[in-house]
């Protein structure tokens, strides 16, 4: 009697299981990766990517003569950032865009000109209020798992470093992403006719959102979970 008793709760428990799980089952994104920014250098990185794609753009529309402004926004593309209001990041990313594109040879004011193409760019902050982890490539920890199986016969002493490995790569198998983000728009605007348009997302170090949080206006986007 008690089989049947068993049985039959378990059948009602899948049949009220499966009602309650209509709906898809929710699933994270495909293994990426995605930048940090760490320091001055990366600002020059992205700089010089930047200056060659306007570059290109003004090679490919014929505007090969055409004079450039770089200007920093705060807000929107239309509100220029006013005295006090620029980021550490607002100014040293101007001047390096600045640099490299006279390296390229575009030619480039140092004053706003009516006649110029203007480029304009902005930094948001993204705050994460939940933490967030992020994980190692799929495969990896089996892998390692595999390879110390394999050695099951070899010596005690090769088997403690095989295993100190894998324990070293299991306890770094998920990493805190940190809370901070950041969204760096860049865009050439000729008329009203965007030329050229690009948005970098970076992580950054959670100490070091101030260099990019506009102290005055603030433009961070807080994120939060469930």
């Amino acid at each position: 009697m008690r089989p049947i008793i068993f049985t039959t709760l378990i059948s009602l428990f899948i049949l009220g299981t499966n009602g309650c799980t209509r709906i898809p089952q929710p699933v994270t994104y495909n293994y990426t990766e995605q930048q940090k920014m760490q320091a001055a250098h990366h600002w020059d990185v992205l700089a010089n990517d930047v200056a060659h794609q306007i570059n290109k753009t003004l090679l490919q529309n014929n505007y090969d003569s055409a004079p450039i402004f770089v200007r920093t926004t705060c807000g929107t593309e239309n509100t220029p950032c006013q005295p006090g209001e620029t980021t550490q990041f607002n100014e040293g990313f101007r001047d390096l865009l600045i640099t490299q594109l006279v390296h390229f040879g575009v030619p480039t004011s140092a004053n706003e000109d009516p006649k110029a193409i203007v480029v304009n760019y902005k930094v948001q902050v993204v705050y994460h209020r939940d933490k967030r982890t992020a994980a190692r490539p799929p495969g990896v920890l089996t892998a390692l798992t595999t390879a110390i199986s394999v050695l099951r016969w070899s010596s005690w002493d090769v088997q403690a470093v095989a295993a100190a490995g894998f324990l070293d790569v299991a306890s770094s198998a998920t990493n805190d992403a940190g809370q901070y983000e950041i969204i760096i728009t860049t865009s050439m605007i000729s008329g009203n006719k965007y030329l050229f348009r690009s948005s970098d997302i970076y992580y950054i170090n959670d100490l070091d959102f101030w260099q990019y949080q506009n102290t005055t206006q603030s433009k961070e986007i807080q994120i939060t979970g469930h």
